[in-house]
């Protein structure tokens, strides 16, 4: 195999695919990327045996070789390192029977020894997937307001996914790790038979990064998922689990409603933060007709921090506890200039939703309280 392309483009086709090299495994050929010819197009792939990745990329060939030539194991790190020490300027790959791979470029020549692509794992076939298409800023933007909710503790393996339920008329998507949930329904997803599915959220994060504008195709069959996006498609094996009964535990009568300003709430959670138990992260909300408190000490470093934001509170005083890195997470993720919390009492769950919800989907999130020594 013997082809020319673009230093930079070849970079960027490699960095999406090595999020599925794993930096170390009992089998070598997996810390390789596969370079395997297509016509006019290399095809490189790279897997974990759990996760797969494979990016398609023009090149120019420059001789057709024999069949055994078209398929090899290059060693993904030291050709990723080699790509980024280079400039923008064209590279030729050549590689030969005694798999040996040689970089040619106006300054230099490059020589490493990969395996047989004969010998690389095969990826999973979604050859009769059910199919669901949409658009991928829709899907990247799903993935992205879900996926930091889901647990890593594997111990409860189905909560390590994200619940995809797609109906004709919407999907819902929900991430959970018991501290906080996440349920993002969307108008823009939607298939013609009825798919519940839990993708693990290293597969989903691997196709955020990898989303492209135009349509991403979503494929289910035997055990797997994939995501096309154009050249791109991220492969992921489905979580053969019961997912947590989620509505069972988003409260429906939590009467008293708080709007404040986002960026504020964010800006102060942050900075208060700080002055947080660096084992607990606990801050406290005291919550007024006009004004809600932010505050925070640490006992052990005798530091504490307190501040004062405006909002709109139509119940009676409230105090209440969360971890900072969840609640921040969570206003992270909620779009607009205003958000919505709901409460009922100091020791149930608050809800909080965007004040104006985007057109075509319901956000809501879902933080537990943490329990503060002034409760009665």
């Amino acid at each position: 195999m013997k082809f020319t392309v673009s230093s930079a483009d070849l970079l960027r086709a490699l960095s999406t695919v090595n999020g599925a090299v794993p930096s170390k495994s009992t089998l070598p050929i997996l810390e390789c990327v596969l370079f395997e010819r297509e016509e006019g197009t290399l095809r490189i792939a790279a897997t974990d045996l759990e996760i797969s990745i494979v990016q398609r990329l023009p090149v120019t060939f420059e001789q057709n070789g024999t069949e055994a030539k078209q398929r090899i194991a290059v060693p993904a790190r030291r050709l990723l390192d080699t790509l980024r020490a280079l400039p923008d300027l064209s590279v030729t790959v050549a590689t030969d029977a005694e798999f040996n791979i040689e970089l040619t470029t106006d300054q230099g020549r490059y020589k490493m020894v990969g395996f047989d692509g004969g010998d690389y794992p095969a990826l999973p076939s979604l050859d009769g997937a059910q199919a669901i298409t949409a658009e991928g800023a829709l899907v990247k933007h799903a993935i992205d307001k879900t996926g930091f909710a889901a647990s890593k503790d594997a111990l409860r393996p189905a909560m390590m996914g994200v619940l995809f339920q797609v109906r004709p008329e919407n999907a819902t998507i929900v991430a959970t790790d018991g501290h906080r949930l996440v349920k993002l329904v969307a108008d823009g997803i939607t298939a013609e038979q009825p798919v519940d599915v839990i993708v693990p959220a290293g597969a989903l994060a691997l196709a955020g990064k990898a989303a492209s504008e135009g349509t991403c195709t979503i494929r289910i069959a035997s055990g797997y998922v994939g995501f096309d996006f154009g050249d791109t498609q991220v492969i992921g094996r489905l979580i053969e689990e019961q997912y947590p009964n989620y509505e069972a535990v988003i409260p429906v009568e939590n009467e008293k409603r708080l709007t404040v300003g986002r960026d504020a709430m964010l800006a102060a959670v942050r900075r208060v933060a700080l002055y947080s138990s660096s084992m607990t992260h606990q801050i406290r909300l005291a919550l007024g007709a006009d004004a809600l408190t932010v505050s925070a000490e640490d006992i052990e470093r005798a530091s504490e921090a307190k501040e004062r934001v405006l909002c709109d509170y139509d119940a009676e005083p409230m105090e209440i506890g969360f971890n900072s890195q969840y609640l921040q997470e969570v206003l992270s993720n909620v779009d607009g200039e205003d958000v919505v919390f709901e409460f009922s009492s100091p020791n149930r769950a608050g809800v909080v939703s965007p004040a104006e919800g985007a057109d075509g989907e319901e956000l809501l999130m879902l933080i537990m309280p943490v329990m503060l020594n002034t409760y009665a």
